[in-house]
């Protein structure tokens, strides 16, 4: 029976060689580990959030996700736009196979260690968590509404993300990837005019990124908490060229907010009324449509997610 088993979602990683036996070895660990699950191998990005939504439907009580941040975005959209026959929605876990991986990095799964993943799926701790709203008003006329388990991210991080995805096909390297990436932004627009209002407070700034977390935002949100109702939001204000190297290495070594160009506020709304012509990212899910306005919000404790 569905309530019973695992539905599982598997979602091939771009650009790695190595990621169909790695697959194969996850299902040989839940087989001999006695885990029922039913699984289905995504065709791309798009396929997950209807797989999700499938499974919600057809009464699954635990999806996992075999992918990365994205993937995992993709899948909750699924799940919170999708009646469940139990009028609850199931547990969401996942299992690293990404290449950001930043919401399982935050509880403590170990990206390169599937079976102390899946044994820890297997225990079934669960937390509640937040689930953030982003309701995008575009150009076009048309509204849609996305939801998110990690950040929100206009500006120069939203460029990485896209720059990222394009040069890992390249190098195949994450590493390589990110720094390439990085340093491809000195061609890139690194000056963007944000307006928003958030906490009564009207906010008019060019600036270099504006993050959105309701957990580590990828560094850029290090004190969010994915519980406590409140989103954590940063704006790094358009610094030297010298500035950007320094921000960058204070990213990656987790010390973002001492940056002396970072403003911080903590609200559970922000309107913003201009992104600037920034791309907008969802978790790692880049948004390719033109987007007038945002409104971003946050559901205290929305769903249940599978931790170690």
């Amino acid at each position: 029976m569905p309530s019973k088993s695992w539905g599982v979602i598997y979602c091939p990683k771009e650009g790695s060689s190595k990621t169909h036996k790695r697959w194969k070895n996850i299902c040989r660990y839940l087989t001999s580990k006695g885990v029922p699950f039913d699984y289905v191998q995504s065709e791309g990005p798009g396929s997950v959030e209807r797989l999700a939504s499938m499974m919600t439907r057809a009464g699954y009580r635990t999806i996992i996700i075999v992918g990365g941040d994205a993937a995992l975005n993709h899948a909750l959209c699924g799940i919170m736009n999708t009646e469940s026959p139990y009028g609850r929605y199931p547990a969401l876990g996942v299992i690293p196979n990404g290449f950001g991986n930043d919401f399982a990095k935050y509880w403590g799964f170990d990206s390169e260690n599937y079976k102390s993943t899946i044994d820890s799926l297997i225990y079934r701790k669960i937390r509640r968590v937040d689930v953030g709203t982003v309701r995008a008003h575009f150009e076009s006329g048309n509204d849609e509404c996305f939801y998110f388990l990690n950040c929100v991210n206009l500006g120069v991080a939203s460029s990485i993300t896209n720059l990222k995805r394009k040069t890992n096909s390249l190098f195949g390297i994450k590493t390589l990837s990110y720094l390439f990436s990085s340093l491809l932004l000195l061609f890139q627009r690194i000056n963007f005019n944000f307006s928003f209002e958030l906490n009564g407070e009207n906010i008019k700034q060019h600036a270099m990124a504006l993050c959105i977390g309701s957990a580590h935002g990828y560094g850029q949100t290090p004190s969010a908490v994915p519980y406590n109702g409140l989103l954590d939001v940063t704006m790094v204000s358009k610094p030297q060229i010298f500035q950007i190297f320094h921000g960058i290495w204070l990213l990656y070594t987790g010390r973002f907010l001492s940056h002396r160009g970072v403003n911080v506020w903590r609200s559970n709304r922000i309107h913003i009324s201009s992104l600037g012509h920034s791309l907008l990212s969802i978790d790692g899910r880049v948004i390719h449509k033109k987007i007038s306005d945002i409104e971003i919000g946050i559901k205290q404790e929305e769903i249940e997610f599978l931790i170690p």
